[in-house]
């Protein structure tokens, strides 16, 4: 069996995840939390260094059509601000015919159709911005090793670089 079949059953097994999609309390208010583009936590100020309490702000954080992050419980909402997007892929498993990421909250799902990886260009820098499609309107970016290693096991095809997944074909970029 391949680690790529313990993290399917892993992701499968997932329990305990609270179900904010049925949650639609009104707007509590603002509370001081960030997340910066690195993927840190800070409230008033002070990071956030315990990742179990990352982990379950992680898990009740969405962003809703009007393009705001929320902290959701059943009877309260709360905005929270973020510098970029609010979780980062940290590591890769890489098959012929899958890939699975791992977030910065120790979640784990496999690129496809329900996760496609995208990949924009930074208009100042011309630097690749990629980043992989979750649930709740969230996204992680994918951080910098783990693209150049998703970068290695492109294949190229019309000047373009090319991972594929469940099916689904990515495009990394142009090969120049």
């Amino acid at each position: 069996m391949s680690k790529l079949d313990t993290i399917a059953e892993l992701i499968q097994g997932q329990r305990g995840k609270p179900p904010i999609d049925k949650w639609h309390p009104d707007l509590s208010g603002d509370i001081d939390i960030v997340i910066r583009s690195d993927g840190r936590w800070f409230h008033e100020g002070g990071e956030i260094k315990r990742h179990e309490l990352v982990k379950l702000f992680a898990s009740i954080l969405r962003r809703e059509a009007d393009g705001d992050y929320y902290l959701v419980t059943p009877v309260e909402k709360w905005r929270i601000q973020v510098e970029d997007l609010p979780l980062q892929i940290i590591d890769a498993e890489i098959e012929p015919d899958r890939i699975g990421v791992l977030t910065n909250v120790d979640d784990w799902c496999i690129l496809g159709e329900s996760r496609p990886l995208v990949v924009s260009t930074d208009s100042d820098s011309g630097e690749p911005r990629p980043q992989v499609e979750l649930d709740h309107g969230l996204s992680a970016r994918v951080a910098r090793p783990v693209f150049y290693r998703l970068v290695d096991e492109a294949e190229v095809d019309g000047g373009q670089l090319w991972l594929q997944s469940q099916g689904q074909r990515f495009s990394l970029g142009h090969t120049e």
